[in-house]
């Protein structure tokens, strides 16, 4: 899993991962990628290094969400994770039918 560290104003560094089935930010709480994650500059070297690893975690995170009472679709689960990627619509439905 991915693991980013932030100082939170002065204290210790708080690494922003998270897990299933719920996919919450284990530092912030918020839906992960959380906004603090998505923050990182993603240049062409860094998205390509990031697609394996994430792709792997789309597919277990449309595995957990989707379903779920007022869950997202594997389509928005694709474009959470992907962020770094400008998918179209088509193309993000097009992956979480190869990831289902």
């Amino acid at each position: 899993m991915p693991a980013t560290r932030w100082r939170t104003r002065g204290g210790p560094p708080v690494a922003h991962t998270a897990t299933g089935p719920s996919w919450r930010c284990d530092a912030c709480g918020q839906d992960w990628p959380c906004p603090a994650l998505r923050a990182i500059p993603t240049d062409a070297a860094r998205r390509a290094t990031l697609i394996p690893e994430f792709s792997r975690i789309t597919r277990r995170a449309i595995r957990d969400l989707r379903g779920r009472p007022g869950g997202p679709d594997p389509v928005a689960v694709v474009r959470r994770f992907l962020w770094f990627l400008p998918l179209t619509d088509e193309e993000a439905r097009a992956i979480a039918l190869r990831l289902r």
